[in-house]
């Protein structure tokens, strides 16, 4: 008597819950590169929020009283605040300013901080 050809129902559900964790290990990869592009995001725009408000300084050829500013921006669709510490250095000519940006989300850990002097020149 010949062998009926085909998958046995084990077989089948076998194969079945192979797939299945072949494509839940799939998503999970997928799902960890979104959240790690997501933060990469924020971040690369948390570094032009603080590099445009040194270069603004700069440009301005500004002179800022020490003391702390704040304020918010939105930055290549990502909403960030920033937080701006301008501290009076040895050299009178000179003035050290820190800006500090976070997600608008979270104010508690900063995506980053860029420091940068200001000159006084004469005019």
């Amino acid at each position: 008597m010949a062998r009926p050809r085909g998958f046995t129902l084990l077989e089948v559900l076998v194969a079945i819950a192979v797939l299945s964790l072949a494509l839940l290990a799939a998503i999970r990869s997928t799902s960890s590169a979104i959240q790690t592009t997501e933060a990469l995001r924020q971040r690369i725009a948390a570094d032009w929020v603080a590099a445009n408000r040194l270069a603004d300084h700069r440009a301005r050829r500004a002179w800022p009283a020490v003391g702390e500013r704040e304020g918010e921006v939105i930055q290549a669709g990502v909403r960030l605040l920033w937080r701006e510490r301008v501290a009076a250095t040895p050299n009178a000519r000179f003035r050290r300013v820190e800006v500090t940006v976070f997600a608008a989300e979270s104010s508690a850990q900063p995506l980053t901080t860029l420091s940068g002097f200001l000159v006084n020149r004469p005019k």
